[in-house]
């Protein structure tokens, strides 16, 4: 099946460089995605974009390239609800990739135990509207509470303006709780607000939430790389991540992103990505939280 990319949204960045940070070893990309291909694995329906082609073998490729041991992929929202993309790359990936899945209400125990046996550990919830249409709370309440049974954990991801809003149903979730890249902050506004200051609430006052401190390629206002001065690139989002990192050690996960989905001004590169790191962790100790013994902790369990 053929399928044509939104017009205005980039392809991936085909020759990323070699970081100049080496990632401790063992590193896990805890956010990564892949797309299709579509004529194997076509893109859903109801799908809001259509984005280029990106395989399990090429996001394998960037994960050795990058210096990384393991990967933890995320249902892209172009799949819908269809995990079989996910599940061929989990397959495929020799134990070394956990999976996060999207389901609906209807999905069977069994289909779950599929899914389980693949690797998958985790649900997400979309609460950003550009991009999905919100499932009733009543659904997902009951979509965590069977997955709950499994280890299965939670994540979730919208924008910080949408926080007080959905902040009793977050609470409610009976499973650990991820946030996808912070909750998206407005990084114009201070860090200290009361807006990036609710987000810290959030995660002081219930210790079953997690962040991922990715995408500051998504969150930064002083333009892309070119404009930044490259490898100083992203730097109004360092505060902000590294203020998570330093209160929440054992809680925080970072990933790449890649293949970056709905990005149209500038495409990054996965290496300036990995060089990020050690200016949101700043001691070897945190790196290695942050990177292996915190993503092992919650997607390798058995193993870490």
């Amino acid at each position: 099946m053929q399928f044509q990319k939104t017009p205005g949204w980039l392809d991936w960045y085909a020759n990323p460089s070699k970081p100049r940070f080496t990632v401790p070893v063992g590193s896990v990309d805890a956010h990564c995605h892949v797309f299709g291909p579509g004529a194997e694995f076509p893109f859903a329906p109801e799908r809001k974009y259509t984005p280029c082609d990106a395989s399990k073998q090429q996001l394998f490729a960037l994960r050795d390239h990058l210096g990384f041991a393991r990967n933890v992929i995320v249902q892209a929202t172009c799949h819908g609800a269809d995990n079989r993309a996910l599940m061929d790359a989990l397959r495929h990936a020799n134990g070394m990739a956990r999976g996060v899945a999207t389901v609906k209400r209807s999905v069977t125990d069994r289909e779950l135990q599929k899914l389980h046996n693949a690797g998958v550990r985790a649900v997400r919830f979309n609460f950003v509207r550009r991009l999905v249409e919100f499932t009733p709370k009543d659904e997902l309440l009951e979509v965590a509470g069977r997955i709950s049974k499994l280890g299965w954990h939670v994540v979730i991801y919208f924008e910080a303006v949408d926080l007080p809003e959905l902040w009793d149903f977050f609470t409610a979730l009976p499973t650990t709780v991820v946030v996808d890249h912070m909750g998206r902050p407005d990084v114009s506004k201070p860090m200290d607000g009361p807006e990036f200051e609710l987000f810290v609430k959030f995660m002081r006052e219930h210790d079953n939430v997690w962040s991922k401190v990715s995408c500051p390629e998504r969150l930064s206002l002083s333009g892309p790389p070119a404009l930044a001065g490259e490898r100083n690139a992203y730097r109004d989002v360092v505060p902000f991540a590294r203020r998570i990192v330093e209160t929440f050690p054992q809680r925080v996960l970072w990933g790449t992103d890649w293949p970056h989905p709905n990005l149209k001004d500038h495409m990054p590169d996965d290496g300036l990505l990995v060089d990020f790191i050690p200016h949101i962790a700043t001691t070897a100790e945190l790196q290695h939280k942050l990177l292996v013994e915190n993503p092992m902790r919650l997607y390798w369990p058995e193993q870490a």
